[in-house]
């Protein structure tokens, strides 16, 4: 009997802020094609178990300040087991293209002659709204502001003084690092009482939330034991919740 001809691509898979229920149902049928899951410490592992049993699962793995496999290497798997085994998934955390260099990892795909796709995720962020807190809110917040706190060269983001002069929500991933500097950044604006929110594992049992004025989060942060990943929020939407449940209260 002939072998089928070996088909190199990749796709490039959100796996949605950790809950696995809120993977897409695109997500859902493409892993369960797969040839060889490359994922990430962001994406749950128990949607490995969607593959199939000839599946090769290898963990690629990117822990903020700590171990993680160099994207060269990544690219080089990608390589690799496309043109060994066919499809490869490359399953990420939240959004692949929302501070996830998954369109990187796509170009140097089609730059090797393999075919990429891409497969959206909900992202990390949006799973701040288990906490009653909506990323927008009529005349509360009239946009969103998403923001990297660490940049290429470690510094941070100076769009998050131009951020904070308007009327939207400020979101900033990997930010936990520059939590001091970015509370005291809003202090030196004179809007150190603006409310803010750090949450991490969102959509997860073990999720850790604090919340209060973004001048407080370096001691909400050290008091409720948050630690990486985690995702700053900033802006008044991050009470609105919280007034709504003190009015069903009175």
């Amino acid at each position: 009997m002939a072998h089928l001809p070996i088909i190199p691509e990749l796709y490039v898979v959100g796996a949605g802020p950790g809950d696995p229920e809120l993977l897409t149902l695109k997500a859902y049928r493409i892993l369960q094609t797969a040839d060889v899951i490359l994922y990430d410490n962001l994406a749950n592992q128990e949607l490995l178990a969607l593959a199939p049993t000839a599946c090769e699962c290898i963990y690629v793995g990117k822990k903020p300040y700590g171990e993680y496999t160099p994207q060269e290497v990544i690219h080089e798997l990608i390589r690799e087991k496309a043109l060994a085994k066919g499809r490869v998934i490359r399953l990420k955390g939240g959004d692949p293209f929302i501070f996830g260099r998954g369109f990187e990892e796509m170009l140097f795909a089609r730059s090797h002659g393999i075919a990429a796709h891409y497969v959206p995720g909900i992202s990390s962020m949006q799973a701040v709204g288990f906490e009653d807190i909506p990323l927008t809110h009529r005349v509360v917040s009239e946009g969103i502001w998403i923001l990297t706190g660490t940049k290429k060269d470690g510094t941070l983001s100076a769009d998050l003084r131009l951020a904070m002069q308007s009327n939207s929500t400020v979101v900033i991933y990997m930010g936990l690092k520059k939590v001091a500097e970015i509370a005291a950044t809003y202090v030196q604006e004179g809007r150190g009482h603006t409310p803010a929110a750090v949450v991490q594992h969102a959509s997860l049992p073990q999720r850790k939330v604090a919340i209060g004025r973004v001048q407080d989060l370096p001691a909400l942060v050290a008091a409720e034991g948050i630690t990486y990943p985690a995702i700053i929020f900033i802006g008044d939407v991050v009470g609105v919740g919280r007034k709504f449940a003190a009015n069903d209260e009175q």
